[in-house]
């Protein structure tokens, strides 16, 4: 029988390199290695966070819809980033001024991205 892996009584260290070299091919061991979900959260893991309107803006969404979604552009207290939260609801912009104080909950897509066919909220 023929395999590629050594299979002596000192193959040990030779299979946990070759184990530990493939594990980078798994999409989920490189970003929990390399931190990029931690490093890509404004919230820093938190499941909520308040900070301060400083603006209301329109988002256009992606082809087919031709809408205009409402959000506002939020500063955060805890480490002072600045990101965009969609305001649900119909009529929900109305409820919420410039220099208000909002919390956002974090509801993006999968592996934190964009939700939908609104572009980066």
């Amino acid at each position: 029988m023929v395999t590629k892996s050594p299979r002596g009584e000192f193959a040990s260290r030779v299979l946990r390199k070759k184990r530990k070299k493939q594990r980078w091919a798994d999409i989920w061991y490189r970003r929990r290695m390399l931190r990029l979900d931690v490093k890509a959260d404004p919230l820093e893991g938190a499941p909520q966070a308040s900070g301060i309107v400083l603006e209301k803006v329109g988002i256009e969404a992606r082809k087919p819809s031709s809408a205009l979604r409402k959000a506002v552009r939020v500063k955060l207290k805890k480490n002072g980033k600045v990101v965009t939260a969609f305001v649900p609801y119909d009529g929900g912009l109305l409820f919420i001024d410039e220099h208000d104080e909002v919390i956002i909950e974090r509801i993006g897509g999968s592996q934190g991205r964009s939700m939908g066919d609104i572009l980066g909220a």
